[in-house]
């Protein structure tokens, strides 16, 4: 229960610090947007053209009678919005930070100059598009595996009772430890930690990464939300990254009026059962 507690603490802090530095959040809100005008418009697309394909997807229907051919495309239509509606937000996380990189890259930096107790920051010594290429690498390794959890989970659904009840309360921690990982990544990944060492990571601190994931994938189910709570979310997943690696935080809530000082490269914390962090 206690880390539960600093999981939820560490998502209010991530969004008080980006209160208190408006700078910094109004530049962690352009990736969101832009993501959020792209999924608009692939959806308003879909809405608008969604019948025409699934007419052209389905010419052996062209020949059936009324109501059985508009009842059947109708439905096909919109499975095909529903799912089309599940991927965004599924996927809308990973594609805003995989858009927001050097944002979030330097929100993420700006947090920890702010809370270590000597001002300093790691720094990735990677090219932009090499830690682009790695983002989004690991980005579809963990939409996979979030995916396969998908898939598992709507098959539980049609159980008795369980299906309505435990499966969907499952569903919101499944949900909420992808997204920790997703978030974490910026921090973690600017110190060296590759996919397989920050899932262990995770895992051995399942209460801690719930405490903070679950609450936030609430939230994401309100429209716009996300776009909102990203920066946030992006500044409160670098305060989880130093707990989980062990590097001290500043006392103090308040943080630096200038989010710190010239930033110098750090040896990262002791990074727990996953081992050393490993280097690229």
């Amino acid at each position: 229960m206690r880390d539960l507690g600093a999981g939820f603490g560490h998502l209010l802090k991530g969004q008080r610090w980006v209160a208190r530095h408006g700078k910094s959040y109004g530049f962690g809100l352009v990736p969101g947007l832009i993501t959020l005008v792209l999924y608009l418009a692939a959806l308003v697309s879909l809405a608008l053209w969604g019948t025409d394909f699934v007419a052209w997807a389905t010419p052996f229907a062209d020949d059936w009678s009324s109501p059985w051919l508009g009842l059947f495309r109708g439905f096909l239509t919109a499975v095909l919005f529903a799912l089309a509606l599940l991927l965004a937000v599924l996927t809308f996380t990973a594609v805003t930070l995989l858009i927001g990189q050097p944002f979030y890259e330097n929100l993420s930096e700006r947090v920890d100059r702010d809370v270590s107790p000597d001002g300093t920051a790691p720094e990735s010594d990677l090219p932009l598009m090499r830690e682009l290429w790695i983002s989004g690498r690991d980005s579809l390794r963990v939409l996979v595996r979030a995916a396969l959890w998908g898939v598992l989970l709507f098959a539980l659904g049609f159980i008795p009772f369980v299906g309505q009840t435990v499966v969907p309360v499952v569903g919101f921690f499944v949900t909420g430890f992808f997204l920790t990982e997703e978030l974490t990544s910026v921090a973690l990944q600017r110190r060296g930690v590759e996919l397989r060492d920050r899932l262990a990571l995770l895992r051995s601190r399942k209460t801690l990464v719930w405490g903070y994931g679950t609450p936030l994938a609430v939230s994401f189910l309100v429209p716009f939300v996300a776009v909102f709570l990203m920066p946030g979310a992006v500044a409160g997943a670098t305060l989880l990254a130093r707990d989980l690696l062990g590097e001290e935080i500043r006392d103090g809530d308040e943080g630096r009026p200038d989010g710190g000082s010239t930033a110098r490269t750090v040896s990262p914390g002791p990074a727990g059962p996953a081992g050393p962090a490993p280097t690229h």
